[in-house]
């Protein structure tokens, strides 16, 4: 998943300029030179710690810096993230233990599904209910971490009324400021980013759990997300109430979705098309480029370096900041001890971007050229009915591993450090 049913780039070298500490791309002058005086001893130790973090992820030194060398499968992707997933697992072991053993009754076991009988239905997750609860438990099964959104959030799960038991869940929230392949795909000048990104919302969180994962449940939970009630939740809550950060109502009419692939190329949106509903339509690939291989402890170490100088980067994790604050963090630490921040953070792992249209005249209301919405979306029941005859149903009749899935499963896996990839 950005997920169990996840969604891998090409093969070769990806190559990331990492140098020794000793090269100094940037030369700092006048105050900041003082700054990297006194911090002498914590800058040497931040330099060995990102060199030795890189190498236990797989990167590999060369004469020109640090590369990952053949192939990127799923598994390899997922091994980089291995050291994240292990942390978020530890620092939610107590939520684990304490909610785990209710909330993992909310699985199905293979013996608890009939296929022809699957009855999806959506409900909105708010904020401290059980549903809540659920949905942070079910993200811990993600093989890739998952982030927590930020801005505008709409959080679902997907629950099968036939048994009770949860079939997926999805978040979308707040887009990226910055997304090339986005962009160019709308044809926006910055200004028409700037006041149109309102416009759209990004699905940060998409994925079904087993066993219905099993069953290309996902492209179910994912083809959920163009739905009418969706689109009526989101204007609910959002649309005419006064925004946040800028104080002004919010006129946004929701337009466009955009998400990402978990690992690289996506099996979960490929050739995902309703017909007369949502399309997941490709348009482009991520520059691979970020900072989760310089999470955890390494991200910590930055920020308490840019709080020992001052810098006002280190406490910005506030609501109002974006969704940008750790690249800041990393890009501003980086720099200030002597390394090229882009060589760093281009880690060289490319994801695939998706679109899905939710009007008929999206690109119009995005460049500024109309301002009144033809929305086009379907009913969940008409999504559904055809994700259940198309995907789910034919796996059903195909494969039948889906049966011996035995729910105490998750607990093993959570407990015990488990990637969740493979049931």
């Amino acid at each position: 998943m950005k997920k169990p049913e996840i969604s891998s780039p090409n093969e070769c070298q990806h190559e990331i300029n990492f140098y020794p500490s000793d090269f100094q791309i940037h030369q700092p002058v006048g105050d900041e030179q003082s700054d990297l005086n006194s911090c002498s001893p914590s800058i040497s130790k931040l330099h060995q710690a990102i060199h030795e973090q890189l190498k236990k992820l797989g990167f590999t030194k060369n004469g020109k810096g640090y590369v990952i060398e053949g192939q990127l499968t799923k598994q390899r992707i997922r091994d980089f993230h291995s050291r994240k997933r292990i942390e978020v697992l530890q620092n939610n072991k107590r939520f684990i233990e304490q909610y785990g053993p209710d909330l993992v009754l909310n699985f199905a076991t293979g013996s608890q599904v009939d296929p022809e009988a699957i009855d999806p239905e959506l409900i909105e997750v708010k904020p401290e209910t059980k549903e809540s609860r659920l949905f942070r438990f079910a993200c811990l099964l993600w093989s890739v971490p998952v982030s927590q959104g930020f801005g505008r959030r709409l959080r679902f799960l997907v629950r099968d009324k036939q048994n009770g038991q949860l079939i997926g869940l999805f978040a979308i929230g707040d887009p990226v400021f910055n997304l090339s392949a986005r962009d160019k795909w709308i044809g926006w000048t910055f200004e028409d980013r700037k006041d149109r990104l309102i416009h759209i919302m990004d699905a940060y969180v998409v994925g079904s759990v087993p066993p219905y994962s099993q069953l290309i449940g996902g492209k179910l939970v994912a083809a959920l997300m163009g739905s009418q009630e969706v689109k009526e939740v989101y204007d609910r809550k959002y649309f005419g109430r006064q925004a946040v950060i800028s104080g002004k109502e919010n006129r946004a009419r929701l337009v466009l979705l955009t998400t990402t692939s978990a690992m690289g190329r996506s099996s979960l949106y490929n050739r995902l098309t309703i017909p007369n509903g949502p399309r997941f339509i490709r348009i482009g690939e991520t520059r691979g480029f970020g900072h989760f291989h310089l999470s955890g402890e390494i991200f910590e170490k930055m920020r308490g370096y840019l709080e020992v100088i001052g810098h006002p980067y280190a406490t910005g994790n506030r609501f109002g900041m974006g969704p940008n604050w750790k690249i800041r963090v990393a890009r501003t630490a980086l720099e200030k001890i002597g390394f090229d921040a882009d060589d760093i953070l281009n880690h060289g792992i490319a994801r695939e971007v998706y679109a899905v249209p939710l009007a008929l005249n999206w690109q119009e209301i995005l460049i500024g050229t109309q301002k009144d919405v033809y929305t086009s979306v379907l009913p969940a029941s008409e999504i559904i009915q055809f994700c259940l005859n198309r995907w789910i149903i034919p796996r059903a009749s195909r494969d039948k591993r889906y049966k011996s899935f035995e729910r105490c499963r998750i607990m093993e896996h959570l407990l015990n450090g488990g990637d969740g990839s493979a049931w």
